[in-house]
């Protein structure tokens, strides 16, 4: 295959080598500098005899994104282990914005806590069908270690729920009634979710009794409702709060009957490092 014919065939596979980057990295910046780094090395080696053109960049490609992220963690141990939190980068935050909540934001902040040979496992097996014996050469494993990575980060992805189906499923719709109410800034909606006794608590800030103050709290307070999603927060449901996939807080919420009988926010980066948060089922 020569270089023209290596450089129409990247040109199909971009967008699949940019979701998979992205999802690896949770961020497109460095995702397209991943894709970008990919066509290279692929072009220095070309591609010879390689029957599968699009495997064989994946492959690259995820070799890029392990060297990446075992570089952002060395720089995470640097600066005490906070980055990541918290990052910025020159790219539109709306275009962003709108791929994270297509990935779903819940899962970037699990994948966020994986170390990166679990995240390289479990993204390139289970959310784009690699085979175990292609990603062992990756993260330099054996295929049965390889395979108990990606088993160890589903646990973690998909939690232990503390209660049973039918309970979560109950949380789940009046939660995700709550979110919405507050997305759509209806008051008459946020009120019939609330609990009329409902509390709001967060630190340092002393609690707040009463659905009509919590509702209007929340009303001044669009940014918030807009980055809120449903998540699995210590075994319940409860939301996470991450503008472009980057953690900002927790919302623990206390479901009683059909109504939001309260919730506690969690935004301190320590305290936010001791809560477990998994995607719902």
């Amino acid at each position: 295959m020569n270089e023209q014919a290596l450089a129409e065939r990247f040109d199909e596979c971009r967008g699949h080598l940019r979701a998979v980057a992205y999802r690896m990295l949770g961020s497109l910046d460095e995702a397209d500098d991943a894709v970008q780094e990919t066509w290279l090395r692929a072009s220095r080696a070309g591609a010879g005899d390689v029957a599968n053109v699009p495997g064989w960049l994946t492959t690259i490609a995820g070799r890029i994104c392990l060297d990446m992220l075992r570089a952002r963690r060395r720089r995470g141990e640097e600066f005490g282990g906070l980055a990541g939190v918290e990052r910025t980068d020159g790219r539109d935050p709306e275009e962003e914005a709108l791929l994270a909540d297509a990935v779903g934001l819940a899962m970037l902040v699990v994948l966020d806590r994986l170390g990166p040979a679990e995240r390289v496992a479990f993204v390139l097996h289970d959310l784009f069908a690699v085979p175990f014996a292609e990603i062992a050469g990756i993260v330099e494993r054996t295929p049965a270690t390889t395979k108990r990575l990606a088993s160890r980060a589903r646990q973690r992805v998909h939690g232990a729920p503390a209660l049973p189906a039918a309970d979560l499923a109950r949380q789940r719709r009046v939660v995700e009634a709550f979110l919405a109410a507050s997305r759509s800034g209806d008051m008459d909606a946020l009120l019939a979710v609330l609990a009329p006794d409902a509390f709001r608590r967060a630190e340092p800030a002393a609690e707040v009794r009463g659905a009509h103050r919590i509702a209007g709290e929340t009303l001044a307070n669009p940014a918030r409702a807009r980055n809120a999603r449903i998540a699995l927060v210590d075994g319940a449901i409860g939301a996470v709060v991450a503008p472009r996939g980057r953690l900002a807080a927790v919302l623990r919420i206390a479901v009683e009957g059909d109504r939001v009988a309260g919730y506690t926010v969690i935004a301190d980066p320590p305290r936010l490092r001791r809560v477990s948060i998994a995607v719902p089922g």
